[in-house]
């Protein structure tokens, strides 16, 4: 964690980053957190394979599966080139399909199952049906919501905010890129009843509001985890969705122009998919005077999906 020197001086704030893009496991990135916690449950439940869901160009499936080919376990995918929310409608953008993450699962030796294009509901549902193939085979598996956006997977970010509060900095706001809604619950329930203001900016348009319920629903997961008393409630979660785009996995141009901004300003690679955009919105809350101070924008990695290639 540390502070944007020329991009504090150019927005005329004090604005600082936190480096989830370092974590050094599986070419970096968030998800680490909350494969530390989920894996350990899985092998303690003696699965020997491990499912999970995403995009075709998942952070998470990339990451998982390199933490899978440490412990010797199974990694089975379903995927969707482009998963979307039905009530948003199928997005009409190019898709970004090959190169990128595509790559490093095939190092890790992902097995990816790819299923036609629908909404997240039905690639839970793939998901779920790939999990009861496995155990029809013989193996014991271990199925993980998308994103790990359990109760594990929230409580990591809790751990995450404690961990920047032992740093003794205290920020005004935190601006995280969020979707499918762990990081964004357990940073929340953290910095909840703090000085700090967390701000999740939605990667992916959600029309029925489902994301911010969901965020709400981890949040009380972690409660009670941690065993610390706190109530969220839907008014305590601010999403921001008017910097997603057309669709998930679709760049923005005001996305762009923030990678933009960062890699020419500061030397830091965003991505398109969860950090550009999340940057864009953060200069913009910055510029309207919505947020001021300081301010932490917490980086969540995602760098291999500036490699895709288009289709």
């Amino acid at each position: 964690m540390h502070r944007l020197e020329r991009l504090s001086n150019a927005l005329k704030t004090d604005l600082w980053i936190k480096r989830d893009d370092l974590t050094g496991f599986g070419f970096g990135g968030n998800k680490g957190r909350k494969i530390e916690f989920l894996l350990a449950e899985a092998i303690d439940s003696k699965a020997t394979a491990i499912v999970c869901q995403g995009a075709i160009q998942s952070n998470f499936v990339r990451q998982l599966g390199a933490a899978c080919s440490m412990f010797g376990l199974r990694c089975v995918a379903a995927v969707m080139n482009m998963p979307y929310y039905a009530a948003a409608g199928k997005p009409t953008g190019t898709k970004h399909v090959g190169g990128g993450n595509r790559i490093l699962d095939d190092l890790f030796g992902v097995e990816l199952r790819i299923f036609p294009d629908g909404d997240w509901e039905q690639l839970a549902k793939h998901a779920g049906e790939v999990a009861l193939e496995l155990t029809l085979q013989g193996e014991s598996p271990y199925l993980i919501a998308i994103g790990g956006s359990s109760a594990l997977g929230a409580y990591s970010f809790h751990l995450a905010g404690e961990e920047v509060i032992a740093t003794g900095e205290q920020f005004d706001f935190l601006v995280t890129p969020s979707s499918s809604g762990s990081t964004h619950a357990g940073l929340a329930y953290c910095f909840q009843g703090t000085k700090t203001k967390v701000i999740g900016i939605s990667a992916d348009p959600d029309p029925d509001d489902e994301l911010a319920h969901d965020i709400v629903s981890l949040c009380d997961l972690v409660g009670g985890i941690t065993g610390i008393e706190k109530k969220i409630r839907r008014a305590d979660i601010d999403l921001r969705m008017g910097y997603c785009g057309e669709a998930y996995g679709i760049p923005s141009e005001a996305g762009t122009k923030a990678i933009e901004q960062f890699a020419k300003r500061e030397g830091i690679i965003l991505d398109p998919v969860y950090s550009g955009k999340a940057a864009a919105g953060l200069f913009a809350l910055i510029e309207s005077g919505e947020i001021g101070g300081k301010i932490l924008f917490w980086h969540t990695g995602g760098s291999p999906t500036l490699f895709t290639t288009p289709q």
